[in-house]
This record gives C-alpha cells, structure tokens and sequence, in this order.
C-alpha cells in the first residue's frame, strides 16, 4: 500500500443549478463534481504540488482504444513522450477489489507503461510493471 498525504485543497469551485462543479487545470474545463472526482483533482494536486510531476506532461480522462473498444483513462503520465504510468481513480466508497485491478491491467495491455496506480483517496496501491514489485510510495519523476 502507498501512504499518500495529501496537500491541503485550493480548488476552484462554483455551485450552477443546484450542482457543483470543479475547475480542472489540466483539462481546462469546469467538470461536475463527483466523489470520483474529487478523488482524481486531490490525487492530480498531489502529483504536482508533492511529488513535483509535470503538469504539463500529465493527460486526464485520455481516452485509449482496448482492442475494438474506447475507454478512457483516469490519469496518464508522460515521460519521453510515452506512457510512462497509469492512475486509476475510484470514489472513497468503493472498494479496491480485483475488478478495479482488472481494469487497469487491460489499460496497460494498450499503453505498457511502468507504473500502475490505483487509489480511491483513502487507499492507494501501485505496482512496478517491469519487475512485478508492489509499491510503497510513487516512484520520483
């Protein structure tokens, strides 16, 4: 399991007809706000302010093509202009359970990349893909 402490938000918010919504800096869009989320903007602003990630090279909601099929990817990191790892977001309620794992095994059938992450804000695992070692902390960039 990875220990992650998240920074302290400062998101920018609005409520329009009763809903809220929350401003995405990578996508540059106002998106509703769900507890899933919620989870992704605290884990992105964790990436960036902590572990120093460049936003720059960071894709959010990146869709992909798994054999004949579109998904999309919660969080793709760059780095030499390939997929270098995958975050998978769930929301706080949900379990990390073998479907969730599932999932983001078949998005690296796609992409390969060296790191898999999966959190649901309360519990984050990771995985080195090369040597199949389970992770306790994200790796540096």
């Amino acid at each position: 399991m990875i220990n992650i402490e998240y920074p302290p938000p400062s998101f920018k918010m609005k409520e329009e007809n009763g809903k809220e919504y929350i401003f995405d800096s990578f996508r540059k869009l106002w998106i509703r706000l769900t507890p899933e989320e919620w989870v992704r903007q605290n884990f992105l602003n964790y990436l960036v302010t902590v572990k120093k990630y460049p936003a720059s090279l960071i894709a959010v909601e990146k869709e992909i093509n798994l054999h004949e099929l579109k998904r999309r990817c919660d969080i793709i990191v760059y780095k030499k202009e390939q997929p270098w790892m995958i975050v998978e977001c769930k929301e706080m309620n949900v379990a990390i359970n073998n479907a969730v794992i599932d999932q983001v095994l078949s998005y690296n059938q796609s992409l390969n990349t060296e790191y898999l992450i999966i959190t649901n804000g309360n519990t984050s695992y990771g995985l080195a893909t090369k040597n199949k070692v389970a992770l306790t902390t994200l790796p540096d960039y």
